[in-house]
Formats: C-alpha cells, structure tokens, sequence
C-alpha cells in the first residue's frame, strides 16, 4: 500500500510552477509556452492520480511495458501519454497504441517502423483516425554515448525524411536530455544547440516545431531560459522513485 501525501504533491507542482514562471519572464516569455509533463516512471497510480487532480494533464513514461502495466489499472482519467524512453522497433505496435505522442525517434528505420504502425491502425479503424501521429526527433546534443538520440548533424535530414516518407506522422518538435556530466555552461550549450536546431529546421523546410523537449528535475529553469517549450519533471513532482 503506498502512503499518499497528496498535500506534498501539490506543493512540489505548486513550486514547479513558480519555477517555471521566474525562469520564463527571465528569458522574456510566458509561464504558458511552457508545458509540464509529469515523468511519472515506477510511481505508483495513487499518486499519478493524485498529479492529475493538480493540474498536470501529460504524463511521460520511459517504457512501453510499464505504460501496458499502468493502462490495465488505469481508472479512466483522461491524461496524454507521451513515450519518453528509448524504443525498441519490436514494441513500436505497442508503443502506438499505448502512447499519445513518441518524443525518442531517433534514426530513419524507426520512424519507418512507426508510420507501419499507425498506418495499420488508421487503416483498421483504429485510433487516431483521419490524422497524423505526433512524434519527435530526439537529438544526442551532450555527446555523450550514454545518451539516446541522434547527432546533431542528422537532425534536419530525419526531419525531412519523416515529412517526405511518413505520411502519417507529424513532426511537433524536438528532444534532448541535458549532458550528466559537466557544469552549468555545458548544459546551457547542449539546450542552445537544440534551440538552433529548432530555427535550422524551420530555415529548411519551413517547418516550425510545436515544442523543445528539453530540461528535467535537475536543470529545467536553465532549459527554459534557452528555449524549451516542455519539461520534463519526475522527482521534483512525485520525490523518489520507488522501485
């Protein structure tokens, strides 16, 4: 039975969003350009649901099995999934049927893979019917072998590839994780080099991304100040992980 606080889960979102705000007029924008997913990996239900009731309404998740674990208990509250974790092609199915939107695209057969899928779907009645299937390109901008994601140099060539070759899919933005290693000017370095990404893409092909995936518990107030449009906040919402 896990002990519920839910009074500790607002005040974090609360202080998230204060956070959220300061750092936002810092870069001159709106607390509004930014939307605040709930990472909400090997958190229990009860305390999800307990994330839901203040306010958050996105909910991000790293595995496709746990997302299926959670979605046979799910009570029914509405919220939007996004798959945030690397993804194997034999779980794209999966994938697309659990998730809302997938941010880790990360190389051409991928996203081939992933227009199968929802191409499938479409064409068995399934949902999302008469639309395209959000998706990101995640970009490894740290260097860190660690990391998933392509290099930057990629980017705006997977961009093209999905626009011309998925019909079915939709580019929105695109991701990174901030370096593990590093200080301060290497992490603002890798968020900025997703930023320009962003502007190279639209220079292109004149596709301008919904969203910057970009900032987590750790580093998400430097992240809007360089441009992200999304965060992504796990401990600083729900504390500790429990395994």
């Amino acid at each position: 039975m896990v002990e519920r606080n839910s009074g500790l889960i607002r005040e974090n979102i609360n202080e998230i969003r204060e956070r959220v705000s300061s750092a936002a007029k810092r870069a001159g924008r709106s607390a509004g350009d930014i939307t605040l997913v709930g990472v909400s990996k090997f958190q229990p239900l009860e305390l999800i649901y307990d994330a839901l009731l203040c306010g958050i309404t996105v909910l991000g998740e790293n595995r496709v099995q746990e997302r299926a674990e959670k979605a046979a208990k799910w009570d029914g509250r509405a919220a939007v999934w996004h798959m945030i974790g690397r993804l194997q092609r034999n779980k794209v199915r999966k994938a697309v049927d659990l998730f809302d939107c997938i941010q880790s695209i990360d190389g051409h057969e991928l996203a081939l893979s992933v227009e199968r899928a929802v191409r499938e779907r479409m064409e068995s009645g399934g949902e999302p019917s008469g639309d395209q299937y959000p998706v990101m390109v995640e970009v490894n901008t740290s260097g860190e072998e660690s990391k998933g994601g392509i290099e930057p140099f990629e980017c705006i060539d997977l961009v093209e590839a999905i626009i011309s070759r998925c019909p079915h899919l939709r580019v929105e933005g695109l991701m990174t994780i901030g370096p593990l290693h590093g200080g301060e000017s290497e992490t603002r370095e890798s968020f900025a080099l997703l930023r320009r990404l962003a502007t190279a893409v639209k220079d292109y092909n004149g596709l301008v991304v919904s969203h910057i995936s970009m900032g987590m518990s750790g580093d998400f107030e430097a992240a809007i100040e360089e441009g992200s449009t999304m965060v992504r906040i796990g401990t600083g919402i729900f504390g500790a992980r429990r395994l």
